[in-house]
């Protein structure tokens, strides 16, 4: 990141996951303990994306995502690898272990409010090895996906007062073209 040597800086709140920072005029967020974050478009053999929906207090509601998780989170994994923390929280949240991992792109996830980046990846070759659904704090619920029908299913979870994480449209591109 560039950053102007002559803007001040000062912290405005420090929590243990995020610290609000204002430099010079203006307000971001920092994650706390983590590196970055990793995000899996995982498409089974049969053409069904694993998406997850899990509650979200900032939004008070359940959110449709790709499954993804913090990079160098875990004490003792500051120096995790992306694609490594990808494919593990593959598992822990759908069951789901790939036998390919491949990085598609990476960048800010909103970058008007934090300095946090995340990395996709395409996962291939499913198979399932456990049940998902996260970690003991986590209350995730998996969802295998028809390619076909995906857009009707996101509007429909919609309708239903779901919010869909803009990166799901992402995945459904890339979960539709060749790698």
């Amino acid at each position: 990141m560039s950053e102007t040597p002559d803007v001040e800086e000062a912290i405005l709140g420090h929590g243990r996951f995020l610290r609000l920072i204002r430099r010079g005029r203006w307000e971001l967020v920092e994650r706390v303990g983590a590196r970055g974050a990793a995000a899996l478009v995982a498409v089974t053999d049969d053409a069904r994306i694993i998406l997850i929906s899990q509650p979200r207090p900032a939004l008070g509601c359940e959110v449709i995502e790709l499954p993804a998780g913090l990079v160098g989170d875990d004490e003792g994994s500051e120096d995790e690898d992306a694609a490594v923390a990808a494919s593990r929280e593959l598992v822990e949240e759908t069951g789901y272990e790939a036998s390919h991992v491949e990085r598609l792109c990476g960048g800010p996830t909103s970058p008007g409010l934090t300095s946090e980046e995340i990395v996709i990846y395409r996962a291939t070759g499913l198979r399932r090895v456990g049940p998902g659904g996260g970690l003991e704090s986590e209350s995730i619920t998996v969802h295998e996906v028809p390619l076909a029908g995906a857009e009707a299913w996101l509007r429909e979870r919609e309708a239903a007062g779901l919010r869909i994480d803009l990166k799901v449209y992402a995945g459904l591109y890339f979960a539709r073209t060749a790698g």
